[in-house]
């Protein structure tokens, strides 16, 4: 796995570039063609927080897990369980794909803002949206860890967005 880790507002240590790929080495075992797999790992520091974001786009999927802990090695730690649940809980759902995973997705990540204050956009991103399944729809967004994923039917050929229902099942909402 090829390993890409910058710092935001942060030097990254020798040592803290070893101990991300000793514990990124952990989701090898996951990964089919590992050697082909580039993993992204952004290390940011917010006031006396360290965050830790990991980006790993597969054919198919793209992988994604943030955290923010106090200390850089617990917030690595718990982002790289995060991911190693995301595809253990959806393995028989990656295996029922693994077929159909012919072609690449692009997936657009939003982030919230956490602050209180006044709620205003702060970012705004144009994404591709590529044509898919409910299922994979689905399966994209439990991958990226999101309450909703936006994609186009490969049915309809409209653009869809799927969300998570407070009580664990999901919605579909279709444009027209």
């Amino acid at each position: 796995m090829e390993i890409i880790i910058h710092g935001d507002k942060l030097k990254v240590t020798d040592a803290m570039k070893e101990y991300i790929e000793e514990k990124l080495e952990k989701l090898n075992k996951y990964l089919e063609n590992s050697e082909n797999v580039r993993a992204t790992v952004i290390v940011k520091v917010k006031n006396h927080e360290q965050r830790v974001e990991i980006t790993i786009p597969l054919k198919a999927f793209i992988l994604r897990s943030e955290e923010s802990k106090d200390d850089f090695y617990a917030a690595i730690d718990k982002t790289i369980d995060k991911l190693e649940r995301q595809i253990r809980k959806n393995k028989t759902r990656i295996m029922s794909k693994q077929g159909k995973a012919n072609r690449d997705f692009d997936v657009a990540a939003f982030t919230e803002d956490d602050s209180e204050e006044e709620k205003k956009i702060l970012k705004r991103k144009k994404v591709e949206v590529k044509p898919m399944n409910e299922e994979e729809a689905i399966l994209q967004m439990e991958l990226l860890g999101h309450q909703f994923y936006m994609y186009k039917d490969s049915d309809t050929n409209q653009v869809a967005v799927v969300y998570k229902r407070t009580d664990g099942n999901y919605g579909i909402i279709e444009s027209e």
